[in-house]
């Protein structure tokens, strides 16, 4: 699938939608300005193509706005329980929480977690 139509694909799609097809990074911030947010931005823009190899969508959730999915910013914040403060949430395709952490994902955390993932060791054969 190109990139772009993946993007748009994404954008469009519930983060249920997604489930099967995609992995899901959820980065919720309660402003634009903080800067656990900017950090996690910082890291995901170096890691880019790595991402799109490992069918990754990123959803952020910054105050009401949600980019990457179509699903509200309370829903989302309901059913992932996220607090008031940074948070970040990897999704696998089985929809299950992988990892959580109130502190920026470090590229390399993000790589492993997802390479050691049954369905990602299986599309690499």
């Amino acid at each position: 699938m190109p990139l772009l139509h993946a993007v748009a694909l994404a954008a469009s799609s519930t983060i249920a939608q997604m489930k099967w097809e995609r992995r899901v990074l959820i980065v919720s911030a309660p402003t634009a300005e903080d800067p656990a947010l900017a950090e996690q931005r910082r890291i995901l823009v170096g890691w880019k193509t790595h991402a799109a190899a490992r069918d990754l969508t990123v959803v952020e959730i910054v105050g009401d706005t949600v980019r990457g999915a179509s699903d509200p910013a309370a829903a989302i914040r309901h059913k992932y329980r996220l607090p008031a403060t940074f948070t970040a949430i990897l999704i696998g395709k089985d929809g299950g929480e992988k990892l959580r952490s109130a502190k920026p994902f470090p590229a390399a955390a993000l790589e492993a977690t997802i390479d050691a993932m049954p369905m990602r060791k299986a599309g690499q054969r």
